[in-house]
């Protein structure tokens, strides 16, 4: 009894299920293209493949001709120079429609996203302006305070200068009058003593 359901199913079901199925290809985009009950335009036409229907290829070839299975799941054959790896515009035409709306997406989010860079961009300049006033206000304080601790320091040499330039004149002053003094005199020592 299983035997014969088996059969049965066998029999029932469309052509090319059971078959071992190649890679999906494509019909060209600009055909129109019949399928064939054999390899050659002698065979009935089982059906049409409208430009850019997907395929799948079962690997036989014989002559101009290859064995598919179309998106209807007919098998049959077809001019072999009317299949091509390339998905046809039909099947790239969503991909490429979400694509732009994407694209435009991020469009829409940059020029909103300009209006505030913008604005921030505004308020940026203006920090950077006032704090390169604040960098030169700064800049001119520190020259001051290095003019006035540059004097500070001319002002401590100078002292020092004159301090040791009167202790040198004080030193000279004392050593010209102790050359002109009189000389103690030394008394003899006599010697009966």
């Amino acid at each position: 009894m299983l035997r014969v359901l088996s059969i049965l199913i066998f029999l029932l079901a469309p052509n090319g299920v059971f078959a071992a199925q190649g890679p999906t290809r494509f019909i060209s985009d600009d055909v129109f293209t019949y399928i064939h009950g054999g390899p050659g335009t002698e065979f009935r036409i089982i059906g049409s493949v409208e430009a850019g229907q997907p395929i799948t290829l079962l690997g036989d070839t014989q002559g101009d001709f290859t064995q598919i299975i179309d998106h209807k799941g007919r098998e049959g054959w077809v001019l072999t120079s009317l299949v091509t790896d390339q998905p046809s515009f039909r099947e790239r035409f969503p991909e490429m429609e979400a694509q732009l709306k994407q694209a435009n997406e991020q469009l829409n989010n940059i020029t909103q996203n300009t209006e505030s860079t913008e604005e921030y961009l505004t308020l940026a300049n203006a920090k950077v302006t006032g704090l390169s006033a604040e960098l030169a206000k700064a800049i001119e304080e520190r020259d001051v305070a290095k003019s006035e601790v540059k004097q500070v320091a001319d002002n401590q040499r100078y002292y020092m200068w004159q301090q040791g330039g009167l202790i040198a004149g004080i030193g000279a002053l004392i050593g010209i009058v102790l050359v002109y003094l009189p000389r103690p005199q030394r008394r003899q020592k006599s010697r009966w003593m």
